[in-house]
């Protein structure tokens, strides 16, 4: 007789899920054997559960699909919740499978010292998810499990738990056909009546995109939007890719000071599918623009950062879909360039007010390369090593930053970073989501965060991914050995006692190799180690120093727009 185990991986299969990252324990034993006799489910153990959360976050960054992490009871539902926050703060759909204790054990009030039993265990889960289920009838686990898929991808998306106690994950049951999970579409069109006389009256305006558009899959609608108003686009840290190669596309991030002054000089900034965070905006230092139009699928989510003067309450798509359709009706053109013989214009269609993007963006390297040229070197070598179709993952380490920021991103999810959160050891938990997508994977961390998430050298051998972790060894926490010099502080608490990490590696049964520095020899090195589809491990000696998009290199001072008089 099934059990509601069964009615749990049914609705997973049903809903498509690919693949279920976890870890066993005594209390969800029942989910992994109903996890052996799929054939539609793989299932990658992990070996630590804050692994879990941040496969299944990579895997749905890379697939825009539901990531789905299983996990035990107590400390191993506890364990994720670093992983979560990231999910959350990125928008992730993300659905944590945690058992609980027997519901038979539990008693209103009182921790009676069941194994891993904890107080309330959805409730640490409360700040870092959309929704907590608690599942209390065997029959209800497979509708249960299609409405948590449904609700984390459901705008806007997030993570969510689905609790199961124990005994109701293994009582036998009758057997159901579960619903099949689906993002709800919007049913409305969107209301543009506000927006569109804005848009129709900015001489200098600009399109700042954000993760909302990339997760909604509206690079070709913001593109032909862009072009419409003769508008620069800039990307957040989450939506790298959305516009890989348009013209329009100013490929900086505003914190370089040629491309934050776009912001400074335009008279309209149309906000896509963003908050307006503080990591994009150096913590709202970017002055509140005259006119600000959003669109977005949270009206508070568009206005808690800087006023807006219209919203659009919608999906990017089907938001700027709209937005074009009053622009025509309203006869607006595009507008033509002042000199039509210029190679500073794109097409013949952009707007003249902000001039040649790619003699902006040439300049703004140029002089980058002259003040961080080992820095620009290393950039310049992941450029042309690593292959068009391969995912690239950073972690939160200096390498990282300055993939973030400079990194030409060949198109939408081909790149990760934890800039939600900004979780350290993120990078090859990560990676190994991506690469269980079958689509060739590097990752690059420190030596620092690669010791968050060492023993998932374990899982990328035991899967056999095509995964290429590249560990920027700096013998300890660049980033804040910079920021305590720059304070004239000794350094204390940075510097670390690291492992052989070639020893490490190979210990693991990886193929592993050291080179110095991140120049030519780094450059032969990984692309060889990308040729070979087996994983690998490459370890760079070399120290960087942090690009403008860190906190103590910001070129904006001053209180957040929001609290300026």
């Amino acid at each position: 007789m099934p059990v509601a185990a069964d009615l749990l991986v049914r609705a997973l299969e049903r809903a498509g899920v690919r693949v279920v990252f976890g870890l066993p324990g005594v209390h969800n034993l029942a989910a992994f054997e109903a996890l052996r006799t799929s054939s539609a489910i793989r299932t990658i153990g992990v070996r630590h559960e804050q692994a879990a959360a941040y496969a299944a976050d990579g895997h749905a960054r890379a697939t825009g699909e539901v990531g789905v992490a299983l996990v035990t009871t107590g400390p191993g539902a506890a364990n994720t919740l670093g992983a979560v926050g990231e999910a959350w703060a990125s928008g992730t759909p993300l659905v944590v499978i945690a058992t609980d204790v027997p519901a038979s054990l539990k008693r209103p009030g009182i921790v009676g010292g069941a194994l891993h039993e904890s107080a309330d265990q959805r409730a640490m889960f409360a700040p870092v998810t959309k929704a907590t289920v608690r599942v209390t009838d065997p029959a209800d686990l497979g509708h249960a499990t299609a409405q948590a898929l449904a609700t984390a991808l459901a705008a806007p998306q997030r993570p969510v738990l689905l609790e199961v106690p124990t005994d109701v994950l293994a009582a036998a049951v009758t057997g159901d056909e579960p619903t099949a999970a689906g993002a709800p579409a919007y049913a409305e069109t969107p209301d543009v009546d506000q927006a569109l006389p804005h848009l129709l009256a900015a001489q200098r305006p600009i399109v700042w995109a954000g993760g909302g558009a990339l997760r909604a899959g509206a690079g070709p609608t913001v593109a032909a939007l862009a072009q419409r108003l003769g508008a620069p686009v800039l990307t957040t840290y989450a939506a790298r890719g959305l516009l890989a190669g348009h013209p329009f596309l100013v490929g900086l991030p505003p914190h370089v000071p040629e491309a934050g002054e776009l912001w400074d000089r335009a008279d309209l900034v149309l906000a896509v599918g963003s908050d307006l965070d503080g990591m994009s905006t150096m913590n709202w230092r970017l002055p509140q623009p005259p006119r600000l139009v959003a669109v977005n699928v949270d009206a508070a989510d568009a206005t808690k950062n800087y006023r807006a003067d219209a919203v659009v309450v919608a999906d990017a798509v089907l938001g700027c879909e709209e937005l074009l359709e009053g622009l025509d009706e309203a006869g607006h053109a595009p507008p033509q360039p002042a000199d039509t013989h210029s190679d500073a214009l794109f097409g013949g269609t952009a707007s003249a007010w902000y001039g040649d993007l790619a003699a902006l963006r040439a300049g703004a390297v140029r002089r980058l390369r002259i003040e961080h040229p080992a820095e620009l070197a290393f950039v310049d070598v992941v450029a042309r090593t690593v292959p068009s179709g391969t995912t690239v993952v950073a972690d939160m380490c200096v390498a990282g930053y300055w993939l973030a920021a400079l990194h030409e991103v060949p198109g939408p999810r081909r790149f990760q970073y934890p800039m939600g959160w900004g979780t350290l050891g993120y990078a090859l938990p990560a990676a190994i989501g991506a690469a269980a997508t079958g689509t060739p994977t590097v990752a690059f961390c420190g030596d620092g965060g690669l010791l968050l998430a060492c023993g998932e050298l374990a899982t990328v051998q035991q899967e056999r991914l095509g995964l290429t972790l590249v560990v920027v060894d700096d013998g300890g926490y660049g980033m804040l050995r910079h920021d305590q010099d720059r304070a004239g502080t000794p350094r204390f608490g940075v510097d670390l006692a690291g492992p052989d990490h070639v020893a490490l590696a190979q210990a693991f049964g990886l193929r592993a190799e050291r080179v110095d520095g991140l120049g030519d020899a780094f450059g032969a090195a990984l692309a060889a180690h990308l040729a070979d589809p087996a994983p690998s491990v490459l370890v760079a000696a070399a120290a960087l120093a942090p690009p403008p998009t860190t906190s103590p290199r910001w070129h904006r001072e001053g209180p957040p727009a929001w609290a300026a008089p």
